[in-house]
């Protein structure tokens, strides 16, 4: 039987790809049904290709005119405010937001002094129309504002306030609305000179809730420099297959809510995202991340920001950052495997590269969604990280690996072949470049909690197991058992972690000090990872 509203035979469905199954209804329905796939276009009421005959598409007859020609703007604030860096994090802030109704000149004003706003630049407008997906729904108009700054000052504070026609943020009647951001410090000219210590934080799967925004709290608390959050982001898609057939359950105006609840902690500090399975909406576009594609505006340094826009990386300080797209490697949720023809898993290996080349960075972090290491009920392990970027991990040493998809906080002991290099209880230190790579799942940022088939074991309520019986996915979502020994740190509640980086001389010891917070930020573990400072690594984990 079809999947309804589909057009693609389920039998054959559940062989394709999104890219496949997209390509086999182009050819079968009308062009003129269709927008062109993966597009956001400013000025136009609806973004990216369609699936089928349920899918997002603009329709002439019923709208006419720009997006921006709506109500009066002095009865519209803007809402949803959220911050990305740029490829380059000292020079360049993306600043998105949110209008509940289109609006006119939509726009930005910046400065250094929330006195000095004379930098008025206009938005870009990219404007989402959502179909009544299923009979009975209501159609949803979403309009998304977008401003790219460049050539800033590094390590410079501005402050900024979005605003349209009717609504300024530098009258005194907005004027409350004014938010700050930082640049990342400057790269240039540091001979001898270590970086200042900061912090960041990260998470996964965090969707709208009381703990969702009870996570956020404690975040703001941390004083960040910039968030990670490894994919699953609203759950406007519960359904999390990256199916047409999702949207029976899909609800557009999800995004709105987490939007507004992010925002207190998001309008301020950088907040980079990578997608999860959840995160792949394929009534958007043929590879599902169009309507991601109009809300953020993330780096474009990956290898195709058009096919792959959750894929880039960016440096802070002396730790170098890369996201990642575990959709493209997932076994267990195979609708986007292979979408990026092995591109991913080759820019990968050449951004390790380029970042352990340069003397000025000393930590490399990854994040992405599918675990490479966990051992929950629900989800387990994802082999087809495990086979793709794991040897690359430990080629190059990365020094830690976030991930979400499982619900829980969980820690490994340092990895090298599967196997367990050092272990790693709270409170312990690891050196990537002999002991191997430490991987943590923190995954309990807001949605519902999962649970582990082992005991839970955290700091100050240790039950530490030798052995663990689990599972990874194979091809075909085959759940393979195996019994490890690296779980080292389980919990089950929400939570989230902060890495607190300090700097030092070259040749010196520099350190990131990982620790897991409970949501009323009780402290659940905590370890070191440390490095000679200014060193390169050559490729087989050996500094010199």
């Amino acid at each position: 039987m079809d999947i309804p509203n589909m057009g693609v035979p389920a039998g054959l469905a559940a062989r394709m790809s999104m890219a496949e199954q997209h390509e086999y209804l182009r050819g079968k329905l009308s062009r003129r049904t269709l927008l062109r796939s993966g597009a956001v276009t400013v000025g136009a009421l609806a973004v990216g290709g369609a699936l089928g005959s349920g899918t997002a598409h603009a329709d002439p007859a019923a709208r006419t005119g720009s997006p921006t020609d709506g109500v009066t703007g002095a009865l519209v604030a803007p809402v949803g405010r959220h911050l990305q860096f740029g490829a380059d994090a000292g020079t360049q802030m993306r600043v998105s937001w949110q209008v509940p109704a289109a609006v006119r000149k939509p726009f930005l004003r910046f400065g250094r002094h929330p006195w000095e706003l004379s930098h008025k630049i206009e938005a870009e407008v990219r404007a989402l129309h959502t179909p009544a997906l299923v009979d009975g729904a209501t159609p949803v108009d979403q309009y998304y504002l977008h401003v790219e700054l460049d050539h800033l000052q590094p390590g410079t504070t501005y402050y900024y306030g979005v605003g349209h026609e009717g609504f300024d943020p530098a009258s005194h009647q907005a004027i409350s609305t004014l938010q700050t951001f930082t640049t990342a410090p400057s790269r240039n000219g540091r001979p001898g000179r270590p970086f200042e210590p900061f912090t960041f934080t990260a998470f996964g799967d965090q969707g709208v809730s009381a703990h969702a925004a009870g996570n956020d709290n404690v975040i703001l608390a941390q004083n960040p420099v910039f968030h990670l959050h490894a994919g699953d982001i609203c759950y406007a898609d519960p359904m999390g297959q990256g199916l047409d057939s999702d949207k029976s359950a899909y609800n557009a105006l999800t995004w709105d809510a987490f939007l507004a609840q992010t925002e207190p902690v998001s309008a301020r500090i950088p907040w980079m995202v990578s997608y999860g399975n959840h995160d792949m909406e394929a009534w958007y576009s043929h590879n599902g991340y169009g309507g991601d594609d109009a809300r953020f505006t993330l780096p474009t340094n990956g290898p195709d920001p058009r096919r792959a826009p959750g894929v880039y990386a960016f440096t802070y300080g002396n730790v170098g950052v890369v996201s990642l797209d575990a959709n493209d490697v997932s076994y267990e949720i195979p609708v986007n495997f292979g979408y990026t023809n092995g591109q991913q898993t080759q820019w990968l290996e050449r951004k390790l590269r380029e970042l352990r080349a340069d003397e000025s960075i000393d930590f490399v972090v990854v994040f992405f969604h599918h675990c490479a290491f966990s051992t929950t009920h629900q989800h387990a392990s994802e082999g087809g990280v495990r086979e793709a970027w794991v040897p690359l991990f430990e080629k190059y040493r990365v020094d830690l690996v976030v991930n979400g998809h499982n619900h829980v906080y969980e820690r490994t002991d340092a990895i090298l072949g599967n196997k367990v290099g050092k272990a790693v209880p709270s409170g312990a230190t690891v050196d990537p470049t002999k002991d191997g790579i430490v991987y943590v799942t923190a995954g309990a940022a807001g949605r519902s909690l999962y649970s582990f088939d082992a005991p839970d074991s955290y700091e100050g309520h240790e039950n530490h197991q030798d052995e663990v019986v689990t599972y990874h996915f194979e091809k075909g979502a085959v759940k393979a058992p195996e019994t490890v020994a690296w779980s080292r740190v389980r919990y089950t509640g929400y939570s989230f972690i902060k890495v607190d980086v300090t700097p030092a001389h070259r040749g010196a010891t520099t350190t990131m000090q990982v620790t897991a917070l409970a949501e009323n930020g009780t402290r659940i573990d905590h370890y070191a990872i440390t490095r000679r400072a200014g060193g390169t690594d050559d490729g087989h984990g050996h500094g010199h």
